[in-house]
């Protein structure tokens, strides 16, 4: 894979050092990119290196990775701070780092982490222990969680009697209490900003790359890295019936990815079936003006106007786009809104029409109903308290006569 991971590997810290702890990226032949931790000596550690190959081997995402190399490093260089070996580990040492990331030592500018950020890195580092356990017998430094009650359901002897999952300590985060939206007149302005239609003459004032591209994000609810991997083949028209377009998880060059490596498919509108063709017939004929023809594996949102002609556009290109909208529209958009935020307003808006909650799940492309319900489970919350709180208007017409009452 181009980068150092052998089972022979002895397990052991060498040359503890100020460089302890470096993550280095890691750019392979096949085009896939991964990460490692370095030694003082500049080449991998053991011990967290075996660890990030399982996770490579067992299918994790590139971005799991990186977080995990991230948190591991930061362990380790913390270990090197204070003189403890990796593999006595203690829950108190858990507790001196849980510390020791409050303090933001061992960040790049001293500043303190928030607490999401700290919960990641000793997640980090559970996982990292929870393997070494597995495969080297290293203890696991957490705490075992009690049972808070006594009461066992029926047929409980069936389930499974090991012992209970260690647990590190936690920094409590407090949860924003809903994503950030956008209204439907704010995403009106963001998609006439990209591109208008022309009535006089039908044609497209603008970017219809652009409008295209957001429209579909607000419609769908898709994630930015799924937009830009669509390739034509996988927008496949209605003819007759309703459009949809299928979410393939494959390489992208710019390394954007379905996440999960879920595939599903997402029914859309005639209207933006309509915008797709006349987005194709404009990339078609600026093709051939290239002396190329469109196929159906190209990817869908393409550089147009500047080289590499024709090559799937990078994410920061969409974020230099939404610094320009952000300037163009000022205080008529949110100061701080990204393309993310179509897909947080596509499923609030569905929840609040009354869409059950495992469709959203399935069309967002959410692993469980869990993750749906942590998200947005305040849209139907508060839609709930609102049927409460107008119980008068649906009670106002019960009338009992005195001498019904029993």
């Amino acid at each position: 894979m181009g980068h150092a991971s052998s089972g022979s590997v002895d397990l052991q810290v060498v040359g503890l050092g100020p460089q302890i702890g470096r993550v280095q990226r890691l750019d392979l032949p096949d085009g896939s990119r991964t990460w490692t931790v370095l030694g003082s000596d500049y080449l991998p550690v053991a011990c967290a290196e075996l660890f990030l190959e399982h996770c490579r081997v067992v299918g994790f995402s590139p971005n799991t990775v990186r977080l995990y190399a991230y948190g591991v490093g930061l362990w380790l260089r913390y270990l090197d701070a204070v003189g403890h070996a990796w593999d006595e580990p203690t829950v108190s040492m858990v507790t001196g780092y849980l510390g020791w990331l409050r303090a933001g030592c061992g960040t790049a500018d001293e500043g303190a982490l928030s607490s999401a950020t700290i919960n990641a890195r000793v997640a980090a580092v559970g996982a990292f222990y929870r393997y070494h356990q597995a495969a080297s017998a290293v203890p696991f430094p957490g705490l075992v969680r009690r049972a808070r009650s006594r009461y066992r359901p029926m047929l409980s002897h069936l389930a499974d009697r090991r012992s209970p999952r260690p647990a590190l300590p936690r920094v409590e985060s407090v949860r924003a209490s809903q994503p950030p939206t956008l209204t439907p007149a704010q995403i009106e302005l963001i998609l006439d900003s990209c591109a208008e239609r022309d009535e006089a003459t039908g044609v497209w004032v603008g970017s219809l790359r652009e409008r295209l591209l957001f429209e579909l994000l607000a419609e769908t609810g898709l994630r930015l890295g799924e937009a830009l991997g669509l390739r034509h083949q996988d927008w496949l028209a209605g003819r007759g019936e309703t459009p949809s377009i299928n979410i393939v998880a494959r390489i992208n060059p710019h390394r954007v990815r379905v996440k999960g490596g879920r595939d599903r498919r997402v029914f859309i509108s005639d209207r933006l079936e309509r915008l797709y063709g006349e987005y194709t017939w404009l990339v078609s004929d600026r093709a051939w003006s290239f002396g190329r023809e469109l196929a159906d594996d190209w990817y869908v949102f393409v550089n147009l106007g500047r080289e590499p002609r024709f090559a799937p556009i990078r994410p920061e290109n969409v974020y230099a786009t939404v610094g320009r909208i952000k300037r163009r529209l000022g205080d008529r958009v949110p100061v701080d809104w990204t393309p993310h935020w179509f897909r947080h307003t596509h499923a609030t808006a569905l929840l609040l029409a009354g869409v059950p909650e495992h469709v959203v799940m399935r069309r967002l492309g959410h692993a469980d109903i869990q993750t749906t319900m942590n998200l947005y489970g305040w849209v139907t919350a508060e839609a709930e308290l609102r049927t409460v709180a107008e119980w008068q208007r649906h009670v106002e017409g019960w009338r009992v006569e005195a001498g019904d009452h029993r």
